[in-house]
C-alpha cells in the first residue's frame, strides 16, 4: 500500500476496502464545481473496481441486486474526477461532473426533495 499522499491504484484500493457485513461499502457522490452533495449509493468490490477504472460511477443495486450506472437509461450521468476513501476505508467519497440530474426524481441532488428543521446547536 502507498502511503496517505500517493494516490492508490484501484487494485490497492480494492486491497484495502472496508465493506460492510453485507459486502457494500457506501459511496458519497460530491458534484466537483460546488462541492455539493449529490447523492449516496453502494459499491461491491466489483462496482468499485469499475469506477475506479472506467471514469463513470457504477453503484449496486440492493433492490434490484444488479449494477447500475448513473445515466445509463436517463442520460444524466456521472464521470468520475476524483475518489477517496474517508480515514477507516469504510467510505468512498467520489468527485463527479454530473450530466443532468443526480436523483431518480428528477432533482438536481437527492438531498433537495425532504429537507428538515433541526435545531441549530450553539458553539460554546
Amino acid at each position: 500500500m502507498t502511503d496517505a499522499t500517493t494516490p492508490m491504484t484501484a487494485e490497492e484500493a480494492l486491497a484495502v476496502a472496508t465493506f460492510g457485513s453485507d459486502g457494500l461499502l457506501p459511496a458519497i457522490i460530491q458534484e466537483e464545481g460546488t462541492r455539493e452533495v449529490l447523492m449516496l449509493g453502494y459499491m461491491d468490490p466489483e462496482a468499485l473496481r469499475r469506477t475506479l477504472t472506467e471514469g463513470r460511477v457504477t453503484f449496486w443495486s440492493r433492490s434490484r441486486q444488479e449494477y447500475w450506472r448513473k445515466g445509463d437509461t436517463s442520460g444524466h450521468a456521472q464521470y468520475v474526477r476524483a475518489a477517496a476513501f474517508d480515514c477507516d476505508t469504510d467510505t468512498l467519497l467520489v468527485t463527479v461532473h454530473q450530466v443532468g440530474a443526480a436523483c431518480h426524481t428528477g432533482a438536481h441532488a437527492c438531498f433537495d426533495t425532504h429537507p428538515l428543521q433541526p435545531v441549530i446547536g450553539e458553539v460554546a
